[in-house]
């Protein structure tokens, strides 16, 4: 007998409502290259995230639903979907503020090369950031803990149930606070070494007026910021981590589970 692929009404309304929930998150998940992607290849991406929750997925009551409250509970679930987004996004924000700082101080923002994700001029140590943080990002298993929290969320909120409010802004905000402090604790080695050159470099030209030492500035505090870098290199998978870890707290609290 031929197999029966009939899909029910409430079974499409729940595929529905689980896609603008994962839809949602993947404007602002820090996957690498997705923003530059193709739009049929993210499309395919969201609808894989969906149906690797098919486990996960709400009981939809077909007959009790009207195209107002299906309208009303897509903007939930893309709701959900945008802060748990943007929770993850902060990541690798912490990364990519360093290298600003660090980019601007060591003399690379000088050198622009062409952003992956956004097809625009950018600074080289910046785009060197969000790459290794990318990296790291799949290395550490960050991709995994998402998809785990999706399962959570559907586990726990149900359809059209979440709404924002003044509690999830706030979690948001500390989320992106504790995201700037990890940067400024990423850059200030780099940028207090590269202040000692400063002024190691000022010593020696009040000791010696003949020496061409503006020359030597710009290499020299590249050189060390690159050494200092190699050094740190160590601390990033652990930073990563640290980071995940209060995003995915931020997330959880954010979503009440």
């Amino acid at each position: 007998m031929p197999a029966d692929l009939a899909l029910s009404t409430g079974t499409l309304f729940a595929f529905l409502l689980v896609l603008a929930r994962v839809g949602g998150a993947l404007i602002f998940v820090p996957l690498p290259g997705i923003k530059g992607g193709p739009e049929p290849a993210r499309a395919a991406l969201a609808l894989g995230f969906a149906l690797a929750l098919f486990g996960q997925w709400p009981a939809v009551d077909a007959t009790r639903i009207t195209p107002a409250i299906l309208c009303r509970w897509v903007v939930a679930e893309a709701a959900i979907g945008l802060a748990i987004g943007v929770s993850m996004a902060l990541i690798l924000e912490a990364f990519t503020l360093a290298a600003q700082v660090l980019g601007l101080q060591a003399g690379y923002a000088y050198a622009s090369t062409i952003d992956p994700n956004t097809e625009a001029d950018s600074g080289i140590l910046l785009v060197l950031a969000q790459l290794i943080g990318g990296m790291f990002f799949f290395a550490i298993g960050l991709d995994r803990e998402i998809l785990r929290l999706f399962a959570a969320s559907l586990r726990t909120i149900p359809p059209g149930a979440y709404v924002f409010g003044p509690a999830t802004g706030e979690r948001l905000i500390q989320a992106a606070a504790n995201m700037f402090s990890a940067g400024v604790r990423l850059a200030l080695p780099v940028v207090a070494l590269l202040i000692m050159v400063d002024i190691a470099l000022a010593l020696l030209g009040r000791l010696n007026a003949q020496l061409q030492l503006l020359t030597l500035a710009f290499p020299a505090k590249m050189l060390v910021a690159l050494a200092m870098l190699s050094w740190m290199a160590a601390i990033f998978p652990r930073m990563m981590r640290e980071l995940g870890a209060q995003s995915f707290t931020a997330a959880h609290r954010m979503l009440g589970l």
